[in-house]
């Protein structure tokens, strides 16, 4: 056998090659270990997965929506970097002033009071129930401050201070809105942790007791003292990581007291059981609907504000509550875009609407709808690069959901 001769510019090729090769299968196997640590929480597995497995959402392996989602992959990834605003963070800083959580000592007059934190935290007491929405208390939506988003301004309150909370609601397990950190503190509370199915393998990592555990399909219920909390479909998607996306579901959620009615979208695209959910279970004296992250190359995973309008009055919504902005830069517009988009479509289409303020507790009467204020800057949020989001009918993007903004926006 003819045996090669390596000359030295080749030998130094292979080690190269064979450098690279196991800096390759380092990196993988780095990261690979990387997403089994605990802010990534766990999967389902065992009973939890056999649950998992009947519901009708879950289809070949994971869960589904009945319509796809589209996305323009090359043109999402670039506009951030190409139509991304210079306004997409609060410069200066935000300063937030505390909450007033002697307040809650005092029951509601109306017997509906809310407090929004910022994004999709919120407080809601309704009809004596105490209900936390996707509580987030960390210091960055991600795994590690270097791999997530840092929060515009720390929160109006301590978790501790904001007295017994009944239960916690979470709508679907990306980091904006399953917060480890959170979760881990309150992990010993005697508080119920509502869920849609599959989350539970995530909070009994973190410490929480599978007892004070409900994982829900969409439509159903339970209940905490007289009030009522119901899952509602939603058009998202769900996943701590890439290499398992949609193992968990997601959904929005109904709370009916005996007095009250509330309705918290959760993260959505626009889709046909909007109405379905007013019909069955509105109207709503309240509803928070997320407002804010959106891109129109991205137009399915949420509503953007326009869309927020009309899912209010889908859902038979007497006052709509914007939320999912004024914490995190998630999306490339301008961080008080989607509130002035909303307050510009809300007042076109003569909708009632009222913008809260950063954790302080609001009654959502009249006469807080009449007195509210802009506590946000003035920013140049009409720019060229805005445009209206105009989703898919079933993830085809040469079919569209037939929506015309009230008011003109963008291109």
């Amino acid at each position: 056998m003819r045996r090669i001769k390596l000359t030295n510019r080749r030998r130094w090729a292979l080690r190269i090659i064979g450098g690279l090769a196991a800096l390759l299968v380092l990196a993988v196997a780095g990261g690979l270990a990387y997403v089994r640590t605990e802010p990534f929480g766990a999967s389902p597995s065992g009973e939890r997965q056999a649950r998992i497995e009947g519901s009708p959402q879950w289809r070949d392996g994971e869960f589904r929506n009945p319509q796809p989602q589209w996305l323009s992959l090359w043109e999402a990834s670039t506009s951030s970097l190409l139509t991304g605003s210079d306004f997409s963070s609060p410069d200066p800083a935000l300063t937030i002033t505390p909450t007033d959580t002697t307040r809650y000592a005092t029951p509601t007059a109306s017997g509906l009071r809310i407090t929004w934190f910022g994004h999709s935290s919120a407080l809601v007491e309704i009809d004596g129930s105490r209900v936390l929405l996707d509580p987030f208390w960390g210091e960055h939506s991600g795994p590690s401050g270097l791999l997530g988003t840092a929060p515009f301004y720390p929160p109006p309150a301590a978790l501790a201070d904001l007295g017994k909370i009944d239960a916690v609601l979470i709508s679907h397990d990306h980091w904006d809105h399953l917060d480890q950190a959170t979760i881990t503190a309150m992990a010993g509370w005697p508080t119920l942790f509502v869920v849609p199915l599959g989350i539970g393998a995530h909070l009994e990592r973190w410490g929480v007791s599978p007892d004070r555990i409900r994982e829900l399909d969409w439509w159903q219920s339970t209940t905490i003292g007289a009030t009522e909390l119901t899952s509602t479909p939603a058009r998202h998607s769900s996943g701590r990581d890439p290499l398992h996306s949609n193992e968990t579901l997601w959904s929005g959620w109904s709370l009916r007291g005996p007095q009250h009615r509330a309705w918290y979208s959760g993260d959505s695209g626009h889709f046909p059981d909007l109405e379905q959910i007013g019909k069955r279970l509105g109207p709503f004296d309240v509803t928070l609907i997320e407002s804010g992250q959106y891109d129109p190359h991205w137009p399915d995973n949420h509503l953007g504000p326009e869309l927020a309008v009309q899912a209010n009055t889908l859902v038979g919504g007497k006052l709509m509550i914007p939320v999912h902005w004024a914490l995190l830069n998630l999306a490339p517009h301008t961080w008080t875009e989607p509130v002035e988009r909303v307050r510009a479509e809300a007042r076109c289409r003569n909708q009632s609407h009222l913008v809260l303020v950063p954790g302080v507790p609001t009654e959502p009467t009249p006469d807080a709808v009449a007195t509210q204020r802009q506590w946000w800057p003035d920013l140049p949020w009409r720019t060229a690069a805005q445009a209206a989001v105009n989703p898919t009918a079933d993830g085809d993007p040469d079919r569209r959901i037939d929506f015309t903004p009230c008011v003109a926006t963008g291109r």
